[in-house]
């Protein structure tokens, strides 16, 4: 039997002063609620309870038994009260890991977060290769990429596209491309986790995906340096569409093939575990998918 079951029992017994109000009050037949007292004085070796027809009482042995175990109980209790309410408000400490890309967005919905709920504190940790969340205790991670891991929770939190992109410069000195395969002949300016590595996918006008294997003087897993370089007119940039928003609108950058549209990602939340997950983690999680469908200007400019 339940050891923790039997303690409940064993309480209730000595406190109620009999097996039947034991029952009663635990919902429980007389002959279970004997079964359980037998189970732990067997378990024990000793007798805890002196039985006769008309009370139950104590034994010497039995009466420090109960002292602890109405303690262990009791503390049990508390810390039942403490778990519910960090479930119900949100407190402790929320640790986030994300991409250097992803920050940005993140930032304004931490402040937002820590300053509803000032018994939350974050730690927020940048890095841009997926790490293990359970190995290194993060209560989740937000990522723009697809997740590998399939027993990892992911919640989507909005959709994106790259945006195949260059400087002016660029092309005074090289022909514009006119469809994905002339990017073969191009320098190619390639993020190191792009999740289909050297090939650059597509959707060409027919919904079709299309794909040119690219290549370059330049791989890094840093999309700043990466945008610099093309700001430079180092080469073509398949660029995550919020990192050269405002390079666009500017005119500092200029898109390439806009009939051929980069296939679509998602940004989305994961994390480890979908039951009882914490208050701060459940709130925050909500809290940034309402935040992130303010971001669809830089997420996919086509739709904005």
């Amino acid at each position: 039997m339940d050891r923790l079951t039997s303690l409940t029992v064993f309480g209730q017994v000595v406190e109620r002063g009999g097996f039947s109000a034991a029952g009663r009050h635990l919902s429980m037949s007389v002959t279970m609620v004997s079964n359980h007292i037998q189970a732990l004085e067997d378990r024990l070796g000793v007798r805890l309870l002196n039985r006769t027809t008309r009370k139950v009482s104590l034994t010497d042995i039995g009466r420090e038994y109960y002292e602890r175990s109405r303690q262990i109980l009791t503390d049990l209790d508390e810390a039942d009260q403490i778990a519910n309410a960090q479930q119900a408000t949100p407190r402790g400490q929320l640790r986030i890991f994300t991409g250097m890309v992803m920050a940005r967005f993140l930032t304004p919905v931490i402040a937002e977060f820590t300053t509803l709920y000032p018994d939350v504190s974050v730690e927020l940790t940048v890095g841009e290769q997926m790490v293990d969340l359970v190995e290194h205790g993060y209560d989740l991670a937000v990522r723009p990429q697809p997740i590998q891991d399939s027993s990892l929770i992911v919640r989507r939190l909005a959709s994106w596209r790259h945006v195949l992109c260059c400087a002016g410069s660029y092309l005074d000195t090289h022909p514009a491309p006119a469809r994905p395969s002339d990017l073969t002949a191009h320098n190619c300016l390639r993020y190191a986790f792009y999740p289909y590595g050297a090939d650059w996918r597509f959707e060409d006008p027919n919904g079709d995906i299309v794909s040119a294997t690219v290549s370059g003087n330049l791989i890094t897993n840093n999309a700043e340096t990466l945008r610099t370089f093309a700001l430079e007119g180092r080469g073509i940039f398949l660029a995550p569409s919020f990192l050269i928003a405002d390079d666009i609108a500017e005119g500092r950058i200029v898109r390439l093939l806009p009939a051929y549209r980069p296939v679509e990602f998602s940004i989305s939340a994961v994390y480890a575990n979908r039951s009882h997950l914490p208050a701060k983690t459940r709130i925050f999680i909500d809290m940034m998918a309402s935040r992130f469908a303010h971001y669809r200007k830089w997420l996919n400019l086509d739709d904005a």
